[in-house]
């Protein structure tokens, strides 16, 4: 089997009222795209929107992976959370400093996925221009872009 990794990034506010559409996109990422590693970050609303989601789509396709991404990992101890497969530190963030630590885990996950979930509505400042990173490589045909 092909691995076909997804990534969600969005907003740190993002309203619950996006849940069915991000079950929508979920189910079909597994479903028609084949996607079997989903990865998603730990701070914000999206993160805690998306990881109960996530949760569900595996009692229905137990051969999904989950993975949590880890920005810190070398300096802040990460559990694993229930029904996920283990926590996720991108190469090369060892010489990263803190403070941009999110911001390279995330564009880093952008460059090896080939997928991303996202929702950046009304959105400036990191989330919003990692998303334009995101959109300038599917141009490129390296990634595909979902809007919530």
């Amino acid at each position: 089997m092909d691995k076909k990794t997804c990534f969600f990034m969005g907003n740190k506010h993002t309203p619950g009222s996006i849940k069915e559409s991000l079950i929508e996109a979920v189910e079909t990422h597994i479903t028609e795209y084949g996607v079997n590693i989903f990865v998603v970050g730990r701070y914000g609303d999206f993160d805690s929107l998306v990881k109960p989601v996530l949760r569900e789509a595996k009692k229905r396709h137990p051969e999904i992976l989950l993975y949590l991404l880890a920005p810190y990992a070398l300096i802040q101890q990460i559990e694993t959370p229930i029904d996920f497969d283990g926590t996720l530190y991108p190469e090369g963030m060892e010489t990263v400093p803190k403070p941009l630590a999110i911001v390279q885990a995330n564009r880093k996950m952008i460059e090896r996925s080939e997928y991303l979930i996202t929702y950046s509505h009304k959105s400036f400042g990191n989330t919003q221009k990692i998303v334009e990173y995101a959109q300038r490589r599917e141009k490129k045909g390296l990634i595909k872009v979902t809007f919530l």
